[in-house]
């Protein structure tokens, strides 16, 4: 595939970085266009998409090297240095960093949560495209006409039919991107579109990690991916359906718009 895009004496950029990098910018672009929409404090949006995107990276490597600790242990440097991560560790770590960040400054996790998940699955899109550069993340092999051959991989069996797993996960991800932000057009409750992203996000990814074959851990008959999407998949389904009947609503105003409006709203009446 699009491994090397472009090499400039011993500058080389590569299709998996690239795509990143795209769909890095394109997540905040989008985040910061509809958190301004809504009144959202730019400044706490943009410290927020700092820290998700350094801790998300920290840990789906760190995750990564937990599924595969052999080969780390055999080649540190190598696992390091090389393109493997797995994403539900930066799902975690993200998550678990916007809390605290969110909680310190006072401000509403589940607003931001809700705001966010889009961005993450457009970026996911854009990352899978990556995938397919590099040729990570690789399907079994096919007979189907469906199927994708690679020449040059140094990752995936090359010259081989194989299932385009990193078609339709890109495919899939950017659906749930659209879906999302079509769900978050009407008022809901505070949470149920970060909820929505998780279980639409562990249903794909379960299904999708059957036609995969390179390895990334197992539980049981289970892949490591399969075995977290059914725990996050129950979880996130009953605080949807709680959150359905129990939930506050969201008024689609951040804190900052709100508290303004009630200031305003103050001085009028003075």
């Amino acid at each position: 595939m699009f491994y090397d895009i472009v090499k400039i004496g011993p500058v080389t950029i590569h299709g998996y970085g690239l795509m990143i990098a795209i769909g890095l910018l394109a997540a905040i672009l989008v985040a910061n266009y509809r958190g301004k929409k809504r009144g959202f404090d730019l400044d706490i949006l943009f410290n927020l998409i700092i820290i998700a995107i350094i801790t998300g990276f920290l840990g789906a490597k760190i995750m990564y090297l937990l599924v595969d600790l052999k080969g780390f242990i055999a080649n540190p440097w190598g696992a390091l240095s090389g393109s493997g991560f797995v994403v539900y560790g930066g799902i975690i770590a993200g998550f678990f960093s916007a809390f605290l960040y969110c909680r310190k400054k006072k401000v509403s996790f589940l607003k931001h949560f809700d705001l966010f998940m889009p961005s993450i699955a457009i970026a996911q899109g854009f990352g899978r495209v990556g995938c397919l550069g590099a040729g990570c993340c690789y399907g079994r092999e096919t007979e189907s006409i469906f199927s994708i051959v690679f020449h040059n991989s140094p990752l995936a069996p090359n010259g081989v039919h194989l299932i385009p797993t990193q078609i339709y996960s890109s495919a899939y991800n950017f659906a749930i991107a659209a879906i999302l932000i079509i769900y978050a057009r009407k008022q809901r409750k505070l949470g149920n579109v970060g909820l929505l992203y998780l279980i639409l996000y562990s249903v794909a990814r379960f299904i999708i990690e059957f036609f995969r074959a390179d390895y990334r851990g197992s539980i049981g008959v289970l892949s490591t991916s399969q075995f977290i999407s059914i725990i996050i998949f129950a979880a996130a389904l009953i605080a949807f359906i709680i959150n359905v009947k129990k939930g506050i609503k969201d008024t689609g105003l951040d804190d900052a718009k709100k508290e303004a409006e009630k200031e305003k709203e103050e001085k009028s009446e003075e």
